[in-house]
Order: C-alpha cells, then sequence, then structure tokens
C-alpha cells in the first residue's frame, strides 16, 4: 500500500489538526466537498474489481498483541451488527453499509451488501512489538498459507495492533491501511491493518472522542465503548468502505491512485448534520452515559460511523 494513501485516511483527523488550513469538510447540505476535483464532481470509477459476492464479504481479524474483553467484544459486535438492525428502529451499521452497496463494477454488479467476520485468531506478539508495514502483509501471507484462514478473494484480511504495538507510520503516517497481496502465484487478496490509538495517538486517530495537541477548542466527545476502540471502529469501518470499493487501486476513487480520496476519504471529519472544522455535526446523546454516536448495533451497542461519498446524489452522506 502507499505511503499517500495512508495519508488520505488521515484526513478527518488532519482537518482538526490544522482548522487555519482545512478545506477538504463540508456540511450534509453541501453538495460536495473541495476535495474531491471540480471537474468530475464525484468519486471516478477506473474500471477495476470490486467485492462483489452475493454471499457477502468475509472478515478474517487476526488480534495482535493483548486485547481486553471488553475491547474485542465491542469490535467483534460492531461486525456482528451488519446483519442485525439492533435492540431498536433507528440509524444502525447495516443502514450505513447501504450507500456502500450502491457502487457497481462495470458489469453492473454492486459491492456484496454485507459484511460478517467468519474467523478471529490471537497472536501474542510473535514478531515483537515493533512492525513494518511489510511484516503485516507477511504475517497475513503465511496465515493462509499454513491454512489457518482460507484463500478468498472476496475476502479482508484485517490485522488489529494493541496499543503498545509500534507499526510503521501508525500515527505518523495513518490511523490504518488497506492493500493487497499475491498468494498461492495467481489470487490477489486484501488485507488491512488498524492499530489501538489509546496510548500513542488518541487525538489523532480517537477524534472526535480525543482532543488533538494543536485543535480546535471545546471538551471531546464521550466514547459509547472507549476511547481507544471507537477510535478503531471509525478506522475499521473506513478501511471496509475503502476496500470493498477499491480494493486493488483500480475502482472508485478521486486523484492519484497513489493517495486516492475514497469512499469515507473523501468526506472527511463529517459524522452527522452540519458538520464543519472541528465540529463533526449533530449526533444522538444517551441520557445517561452521555456518550454521543450515530448508530445502533448489535447487543445494545452504539457506535459513531463516518459519512460516506453518496454516488447518486453527489454528496457526502451522514447515516440517518
Amino acid at each position: 500500500m502507499s505511503t499517500m494513501f495512508l495519508r488520505s485516511l488521515l484526513l478527518p483527523l488532519i482537518c482538526v489538526l490544522a482548522l487555519a488550513t482545512w478545506s477538504h469538510g463540508m456540511s450534509r447540505g453541501q453538495q460536495r466537498p473541495s476535495s474531491l476535483d471540480a471537474a468530475s464532481n464525484t468519486l471516478q470509477y477506473h474500471g477495476g474489481p470490486l467485492l462483489t459476492k452475493p454471499n457477502g464479504i468475509n472478515v478474517y481479524l487476526i488480534w495482535y498483541g493483548g486485547f481486553s474483553l471488553k475491547d474485542r467484544n465491542s469490535i467483534t459486535d460492531f461486525f456482528a451488527s451488519f446483519a442485525s438492525p439492533g435492540r431498536r428502529q433507528g440509524p444502525s451499521v447495516s443502514t450505513w453499509w447501504r450507500t456502500i452497496s450502491t457502487y457497481k463494477d462495470k458489469t453492473g454488479k454492486p459491492v456484496s451488501d454485507t459484511v460478517r467476520l467468519v474467523k478471529q485468531v490471537g497472536d501474542v506478539y510473535s514478531s515483537g512489538k515493533t512492525l513494518k508495514r511489510a511484516q503485516l502483509a507477511n504475517f497475513v501471507k503465511s496465515k493462509i498459507e499454513s491454512k489457518i484462514f482460507p484463500l478468498d478473494p472476496n475476502g479482508i484480511y484485517l490485522v488489529l495492533t494493541a496499543k503498545d504495538v509500534t507499526v510503521e507510520r501508525f500515527c505518523m503516517g495513518s490511523c490504518g491501511f488497506h492493500d493487497s497481496i499475491l498468494v498461492g502465484g495467481s489470487t490477489r487478496v486484501v488485507f488491512a491493518h488498524v492499530g489501538d490509538p489509546t496510548v500513542q495517538c488518541p487525538g489523532l486517530c480517537a477524534w472526535p472522542y480525543a482532543l488533538p495537541a494543536y485543535g480546535p477548542p471545546g471538551p471531546a466527545l464521550v466514547a459509547p465503548n472507549e476511547i481507544g476502540t471507537d477510535g478503531m471502529i471509525i478506522n475499521i469501518a473506513t478501511l471496509l468502505a475503502g476496500a470493498t470499493t477499491n480494493p486493488f487501486k483500480t475502482g472508485y476513487f478521486q486523484g492519484d491512485a497513489l493517495a486516492p480520496l475514497e469512499a469515507v476519504t473523501a468526506c472527511p471529519g463529517i459524522f452527522g448534520a452540519g458538520a464543519y472544522p472541528g465540529y463533526p455535526g449533530a449526533l444522538l446523546v444517551d441520557k445517561m452515559s452521555k456518550a454521543s454516536y450515530n448508530a445502533y448495533g448489535a447487543n445494545g451497542r452504539k457506535f459513531l460511523l463516518p459519512a460516506t461519498w453518496d454516488l447518486i446524489r453527489l454528496n457526502c452522506k451522514v447515516i440517518t
């Protein structure tokens, strides 16, 4: 994966760090974020394959390092929420994904309409606590070649690293990234990484639940789960959207293929209606905990999910 794509994943966070020069955000009422090319007015489709299998996108999860049971449950409940509307009517993870499933390939096939976690394994620092991005790719490849995970061209192999694991360019160049690797000489599969920002960079990779060192004034929002965990979920959602609609750098994106704006990164810093620099938009607030969120999930969970680029209305769509 290119360095510059990682930078695009950081746009929502860089925006709050550099308010004076912020130019990519938009409120729900605007037609498009200024980060998109004025001539095209949308993300362009470059003719490549998407993840479109009708039986869904399978996620294979590697927990690298030490995660608490509470954090694990929050993240696995997020994945379970794609198949569950939650315990009540209202915006949900599954309804959020509907915008992504409107993206179609050149044959007219849409992105798979559901995501499911099918297998997860743990790894307690087998390669130490300092990792290169190339090691993550090899790590995923070894899990497939050793038959721990199946070879799934419509799957996403997701590596989550614990808060005490340092990954190359994490917190300096990215909050996560997606890429693809060749396995078995002929099959290319998608993999991704998201790190826990609790210790290393909460103000960068868990905004708006933590404040950046140099950002706009005002209190951080209360997280419905945990600051670091909710930051990870925001970034997991961002990567799922990008990896399914632009898995091999030939799908939907705007700009340079090595520094693309994708389905979510085209809408940086937007979570609710009326968002502007340093303000995520109008959100739901839990009366008891005061936690802010915009989506209901499985097992009574509440999550914060980013806006997505709507190919039909040509604007950034927040979940409603």
